[in-house]
């Protein structure tokens, strides 16, 4: 029983197993056909929403670009308006300027015409003019009695007179203001200089006196018939006076040099006792050695007291030399080292190079050495001298321009033509014999007095003043200034002398009357 409950549950089993394929298969294709029937819908309907999608973005994107469009059409319409409106502006300007030009050339016609009437009526007045001046000339002519020549004159003359008059107030004015300008700084210079530069000056003269330690060696200085004395003379080419003159021989001569060898060599041969030709002779000669020595140390000496050096040994012996020469009484070569002495300070003062002015101021009066040998003015011998022993072109110009003959190239030459003048003017430096003194008195007065309109003149103060008195009726204020300077330039140019001279041009008018 129990078994064939087992075979009726197998075959049950058996039976059921397809059944249950069959239906399980009926039911999934059942499933899928549904599920696939899902999917088409479904695909369906996102396609539609695809498509509905795509058309509205279509039309979206249609309306954006139909919208770019309008807009894009809206601006280039805008800017073609304001071309336009632009274009219309230009055209107006252009226009109005048209216009203008226009009126304006319209206007310059007019003036043109204008101004041809009115140069009609001009030359209608001009001519009308010169007519009716010719008239006023005539008349003038005859109510004056002058010719327009004569008319002429004197308006040119009064005309001058007015011109001259300006012309002297503006040169006194000028000069006046230069003064003031260069006065101070110059005498601040040259007092400065002078403070501090103070020299001795030996004036020279011709002659020398030697003592003698007794009136009997006179005749042994005299010797037999006069053979010492000859000899002495004829040895130094210097005269010796021996006269009434107690204990005292005189030696002259022009010749400082040969006067101090004579003046030695006496000296010796008094102190030796031995007078006669042969001793005369040796004594001479041992005086020259020992001058030239003097000469070489004198030169030597002057250059290291101003600081000079590297002066050619020819210049030395020169300035040495110089020692033995006077100037109006001044030793020249106290004057010379003075001179290089004021030229180094006023060089300082300036700020300019003080050796080389020194060295000019040393060599500016080197020529006096051998003026008396040589001819030429020591000016002239200076510069060749120092052109031979191949001193400096600024030494050159300064030696050469001293005393104004040449233009001075340098504020060198300059200093030293001002320290030359300061060291020759100072009071007490220099002395003139009374020949020179009254000859240059009487050229300074002939010169002034050869001066149309004056009356006398009067040199005063050694010299170093002229008054002028002028004929008042002749010579205006205003001509005595330029009658002052012209004074002034012709003294310079014809004249030598040391500082400067005051012209002093006086006009004076009196009317005199009596009460009775």
């Amino acid at each position: 029983m129990a078994i064939w409950i087992v075979v009726t549950a197998v075959l049950a089993l058996a039976a059921g197993v397809p059944v249950t394929y069959v239906l399980t298969s009926s039911y999934q294709k059942k499933v899928a056909e549904a599920t696939v029937g899902n999917a088409e819908d479904k695909a369906r309907e996102i396609i539609d929403e695809a498509l509905k999608a795509a058309e509205t973005k279509k039309r979206e994107t249609l309306l954006e670009v139909k919208e770019e469009s309008i807009r894009t059409k809206h601006e280039l319409d805008k800017e073609i308006k304001e071309r336009r409106a632009e274009a219309q502006r230009y055209e107006r300007r252009v226009q109005q300027k048209e216009e203008n030009i226009d009126r304006k050339a319209d206007a310059i016609e007019k003036r043109e015409q204008s101004l041809s009437a009115r140069e009609e009526v001009f030359n209608k007045m001009k001519e009308e003019v010169s007519r009716l001046n010719e008239q006023r000339l005539q008349e003038l002519e005859r109510i004056s009695g002058l010719t327009s020549e004569q008319a002429k004159d004197y308006l040119l003359k009064s005309v001058e007179d007015d011109v001259k008059h300006e012309m002297a107030h503006m040169i006194k004015d000028l000069e006046n203001r230069a003064k003031e300008e260069a006065d101070k700084k110059a005498k601040e210079y040259v007092v400065t200089a002078i403070q501090r530069c103070a020299a001795d000056h030996v004036s020279e003269t011709t002659i020398s006196v030697v003592p003698l330690p007794n009136d009997e060696m006179k005749g042994r200085i005299i010797g037999r018939e006069g053979r010492n004395i000859r000899t002495l003379e004829t040895m130094t080419g210097i005269d010796l006076i021996i006269d009434d003159t107690p204990e005292a021989v005189i030696l002259s001569g022009f010749d400082p040099i040969r006067r101090e060898i004579a003046r030695i060599a006496l000296e010796k041969l008094i102190l030796d006792g031995r007078i006669h030709p042969a001793r005369i002779e040796e004594m001479v000669e041992k005086a020259q050695k020992e001058v030239e020595v003097m000469i070489k140390e004198e030169g030597e000496a002057a250059a290291l007291e101003v600081g000079v050096h590297a002066i050619h040994p020819e210049l030395v012996k020169l300035l040495g030399k110089m020692k033995f020469r006077t100037s109006y009484g001044q030793n020249a070569l106290r004057h010379s080292v003075e001179v290089a002495q004021l030229s180094g300070l006023l060089a300082a003062e300036m700020g300019l190079d003080v050796r080389l002015a020194k060295r000019a101021g040393l060599l500016h009066d080197i020529g006096k050495a051998v003026d008396h040998e040589m001819e030429g003015s020591h000016i002239q011998l200076g510069v060749e001298l120092c052109r031979k022993y191949r001193e400096n072109a600024t030494v050159l110009n300064a030696v050469e321009s001293h005393h104004g003959d040449v233009e001075a190239t340098s504020l060198i030459s300059c200093i030293v033509q001002a320290a030359d003048t300061i060291s020759a003017a100072r009071p007490g430096a220099r002395r003139e014999t009374l020949e020179t003194y009254t000859s240059r008195l009487k050229q300074l007065e002939d010169i002034t007095n050869n001066f149309k309109g004056v009356e006398k003149s009067y040199a005063i103060q050694a010299g170093r003043e002229v008054r002028v008195m002028v004929v008042p009726e002749h010579v205006s204020d205003a001509d005595m200034v330029l009658l002052a300077r012209n004074i002034s330039k012709q003294i310079e140019s014809e004249l030598e002398y040391p500082g400067q001279i005051k012209v002093n041009v006086i006009r004076e008018s009196r009317v005199i009357d009596y009460a009775k």
